[in-house]
């Protein structure tokens, strides 16, 4: 301060007089930590979800550990809370945050701090943000939240789709926020509770974009932990730009822009919650609309004039906003119609050409309908219920986004690759699978010197059909490449990923990208080996396959309880012991009806279980688990217990102890929960234990059901 001064005056006799202004003027200046503080990169948003609903969760003294997958990297780490939803201070004693390690494990927990304290009560209506702290963070990497509640945990602030696996202690487990292994993680479910944002700092951002939406934008229909959707894709793109940008998803299930519910507010209502308070925004892509105009009675004018006034308040806080077009739903439910229709397309007028209400659009609409029907989806983007996008209409919509509207990122590849079909069928000794590569110019000039290759598990075979390289690509062509996939002869059945790269010059430098597609091996009807036996009580003729540990059934059969006892089985002959275990994940069934099952099973004898000491654990193809018992020895399943939604892959796990038979099933072999327990009074000694499957085709006759099983152990 005294330099200039200094210079301005030029004399010394005003030394003094500038040494007395320069201490009144630091007393009023921010002390020297504060002022370095200020000097730190600023943080950058990485990691978000729309709270919007609450419930009495009934438990006490527990722990929550929640996976997210951030977009943007840096050095240093905080999260944010939030009780908006509630009427009662929750109290969080203890957090953690790590690097994800699978599933429910983390690699290293780090302590949070809130204001330098451990512990910390948010009042309701509230939120808390963690004190940094330094934890390496890759971008596209996986991190876990751990929060532990002390005493009773009166209520929840929910996001409640989340597609992820969110693991909890049972009622009264403890503290376990510090834990490296999941082991302490028996319950699960799929909502993510209080955590309502991630940011870093100390990376190569420029911002944050936020995805303002519906279910759409939530991920309804894409591949839970896989975090497929569309803003997740989008996240993936802008990493491979020179200086990348977090990606928020705000998207809440059935939310509209015109209207709201106490637990979905309008996205006018919570535009400044979700959009213009996030970390660091810089831009936010307004994808709303359809919900409006199909179910909820707004007109366009009145859908074009929200979006005109969520325009109006972000421009006022400096957000660039990018308008998506409202995609086709023409065989929704019956919510179509003509003049809907009409709606829609007045809607997407406007977001194409609005006058400079918008900075710019992405065409989702264009990205997924049917060429040869506007009004709906193309199939292969298609969930199957005619408004969500599977996978890879996921993938369309992040295509759809130019990033340099996005004024958050810079020097990004211009070129993109994509695999096609969106999921390959391939079959270990058959002739092969065509997988074709699609490289795309997005940018303004061309790219040179362009080569793709396939990335394929180990073993498999591709055969091109012509070259994959090609000298020049202009702006806006495409180039295609073909082969023909072959999986390796012991191939697992079951899920494996395809990929593919391209390298390209662009703009004097060696840019990439990079797509995957999940190519599904089947298996065909081969022998079972011993000591594995089989076994049929069905009208069609069964088949079975085996391929190491995995085992495939093909069964019909009208029912597998009460009057009818159909199925098909895989089984070995007096392995289960008096006290023991029976494990076996059934990692996925087709064909049929919504109740065909499939699962494991104990019997005295599984070919006569009239013989006694019959149980039954299945997963069915629609209506959730189903435990069955004898109890009265005649051969007939005659006890239940079960229901819930039905997933796959599912482990499920038969424990005996004598007479009595207690069933457990787990989405990731890890937490399991308690189906139910049964006595069977006929059982004794050893018993037969197997694989079973039956198509529960009594409404459905002459139909079979393929179930898929990848593990198979009996232990004492």
């Amino acid at each position: 301060m005294s330099r200039p001064l200094e210079h301005l005056w030029g004399q010394r006799r005003f030394a003094a007089l500038a040494t007395g202004m320069a201490a009144t003027l630091a007393a009023l200046l921010p002390a020297a930590p504060a002022a370095a503080e200020t000097q730190q990169p600023e943080w950058t948003g990485t990691w978000g979800t729309a709270q919007h609903a609450s419930y009495d969760p009934g438990t006490s003294e527990v722990t929550v550990r929640i996976p997210v997958r951030v977009s943007a990297g840096g050095s240093s780490v905080r999260i944010r809370l939030t009780n908006d939803f509630t009427t009662e201070p929750v109290t969080i004693g203890h957090a953690t945050v790590g690097r994800g390690d699978g599933r429910s494990a983390v690699a290293t927990p780090h302590e949070l701090r809130f204001g330098g304290k451990a512990e910390v009560t948010i009042a309701a209506g509230e939120q808390a943000v963690s004190d940094a702290v330094r934890v390496p963070v890759p971008a596209r990497s996986d991190l876990v939240v751990s929060l532990y509640f002390p005493g009773r945990l009166t209520h929840i602030s929910q996001h409640w789709m989340g597609l992820q696996t969110v693991y909890w202690t049972p009622d009264g487990g403890g503290d376990h926020a510090s834990d490296a292994d999941g082991d302490a993680f028996a319950k699960t479910d799929s909502t993510f509770p209080f955590l309502t944002g991630v940011d870093v700092r100390g990376g190569d951002t420029a911002g944050t974009v936020v995805a303002l939406g519906d279910s759409i934008t939530d991920g309804a229909s894409s591949t839970a932990n896989a975090n497929r959707r569309w803003p997740d894709y989008l996240a993936g793109r802008l990493s491979a730009c020179s200086s990348t940008a977090g990606v928020l998803n705000e998207g809440i299930s059935g939310n509209r822009i015109t209207a709201g519910t106490d637990g979905n507010p309008s996205a006018l209502d919570r535009l400044e919650r979700d959009v213009l308070s996030q970390t660091n925004a810089r831009t936010v892509i307004l994808f709303e609309g359809v919900n409006d105009l199909s179910w909820g009675g707004a007109t366009g004018d009145q859908v074009i004039d929200g979006m005109k006034e969520i325009a109006r308040r972000a421009h006022a806080r400096g957000l660039r906003v990018i308008g998506a077009t409202v995609v086709p739903y023409r065989g929704w439910g019956d919510y179509w119609t003509e003049a809907k229709e009409a709606d829609r397309q007045r809607v997407n007028a406007f977001i194409r050409d609005s006058g400079g209400v918008f900075d710019g659009y992405a065409d989702f609409d264009k990205a997924v309908r049917d060429p040869a029907d506007p009004t709906r989806y193309a199939a292969a983007f298609d969930s199957g219920d005619h408004l969500h996008p599977n996978d890879t209409g996921m993938k369309a919509f992040a295509d759809a986004v130019d990033l340099t509207t996005l004024g958050a990122a810079r020097d990004c590849p211009s070129a993109r690759v994509r695999l096609t079909p969106y999921r390959p069928t391939l079959q270990a000794d058959g002739d092969g699978t065509k997988i074709t590569s699609t490289v795309t110019n997005t940018g303004p000039t061309a790219v040179t010197r362009v080569s793709t290759r396939l990335d394929l598990p180990d073993g498999w075979s591709a055969e091109p059909a012509g070259s994959a390289r090609i000298r020049s690509l202009a702006p806006g062509d495409s180039a295609t490449a073909t082969w023909t996939v072959t999986p390796a002869a012991d191939a697992a059945w079951g899920t494996h990923q395809i990929g593919v790269r391209t390298s390209f010059r662009q703009d004097g430098r060696t840019r990439h990208d990079s797509d995957s597609v999940d190519g599904t091996v089947t298996p065909v009807p081969s022998e079972v080996r011993p000591p594995y036996l089989t076994t049929a009580t069905t009208t069609e003729e069964a088949q079975y396959a085996q391929n190491g540990g995995q085992f495939a059934i093909w069964a019909g059969g009208q029912d597998l309880s009460g009057w009818k006892d159909e199925k098909a089985a895989v089984y070995l002959a007096d392995a289960a012991p008096p006290s023991g275990t029976v494990t076996a994940r059934v990692a996925g069934q087709s064909g049929s009806g919504p109740s065909a099952k499939a699962g494991i099973a104990v019997a005295n004898d599984l070919t006569a279980p009239e013989k006694g000491g019959y149980a039954v654990l299945t997963m069915s193809a629609q209506f959730g688990l189903e435990f069955l018992t004898d109890s009265d020895g005649d051969g007939r399943l005659d006890t239940w217990a079960g229901g819930g939604s039905s997933y796959h892959p599912a482990w499920l796990k038969l424990v005996r102890d004598g007479t009595a038979y207690t069933a457990y099933a787990s989405a990731d072999g890890t937490a399991w929960q308690r189906v139910g327990t049964a006595t069977v009074p006929s059982a004794s000694g050893s018993g037969d234990a197997g694989l079973v499957a039956s198509a529960v085709n009594l409404n459905y006759p002459g139909q079979t059901t393929t179930a898929v099983f990848d593990s198979f152990s009996v232990t004492e």
